[in-house]
């Protein structure tokens, strides 16, 4: 069980911005499950390419890795030999809870798994080495806009030929479709017990903080930092995920 996501409900009439926290790694797993429509998916599928693009004796990376879902998920899915995986998070809180979980999969499983490491860094700063796959779930929003095209690019350069980049993000669209996938993801979330109240004290803490953009903007972006092809493989309202080969 964890913790229901109450964030919002007891927030002072001036909203703090959003902020990855102790109070948010505490109820993240209900939080997203509630927030993200299609988020169970995206995991789940997350170690199903993971099984197909790991190659023998390379990283795999789950950046911005959060509670450690996807790291799970790839570990799990990867059939190659010789492979690593590694989160990374720069929320120490966010690193500590996921450390729990990969301590109850090391647990579970038998023979040699697949081993894991967390790094607390700024993926910003990161140099990667010898990746077959990495994953970039619902952070890329959260990097400033004109520092977007250096981090892909630095993702792209520590890839292996033929690797994938796995990108989900919050997206935007051309008028008027974009009014009516604000409010079937608003529809989602009452439908998930979030209040009104909680609805628009959320949208007014994270307005400024996370900044989406439309399906070509990031498509084009990913060829110009150096992958060959890009496709659209998930999109539920308006949150979708990009597959871009190396």
């Amino acid at each position: 069980m964890t913790d229901r996501d109450d964030i919002f409900q007891n927030q002072p009439t001036e909203v703090a911005s959003f902020r990855f926290d102790d109070a948010v790694a505490r109820v993240f797993p209900d939080m997203i499950k509630r927030s993200v429509p299609g988020y169970a998916e995206t995991v789940a599928m997350c170690g199903v390419i993971a099984g197909r693009y790991a190659t023998d004796n390379s990283n795999l990376y789950d950046l911005g890795c959060s509670l450690g879902a996807v790291t799970l998920a790839m570990r799990h899915g990867v059939k190659a030999s010789g492979c690593k995986v590694i989160g990374v998070d720069n929320s120490e809180s966010m690193l500590e809870r996921a450390s729990h979980y990969i301590a109850i999969d090391d647990q579970s499983l038998a023979g040699n798994p697949v081993p894991v490491d967390l790094w607390c860094d700024d993926i910003t700063e990161l140099e990667l080495e010898k990746a077959s796959v990495v994953a970039l779930n619902y952070v890329l929003q959260f990097i400033p806009v004109p520092e977007r095209l250096a981090l892909l690019s630095k993702i792209s350069s520590g890839m292996l030929p033929g690797g994938a980049l796995i990108l989900s993000e919050k997206i935007v669209f051309d008028s008027p479709e974009q009014e009516l996938q604000a409010e079937l993801h608003w529809d989602f979330k009452r439908a998930n017990g979030y209040s009104e109240m909680e609805i628009a004290r959320k949208r007014t803490a994270i307005e400024d903080y996370l900044v989406p953009e439309t399906e070509a903007v990031h498509k084009q972006r990913l060829l110009d930092a150096g992958f060959s092809k890009v496709i659209r493989w998930h999109q539920c309202f308006n949150f979708a995920s990009f597959l871009a080969i190396k």
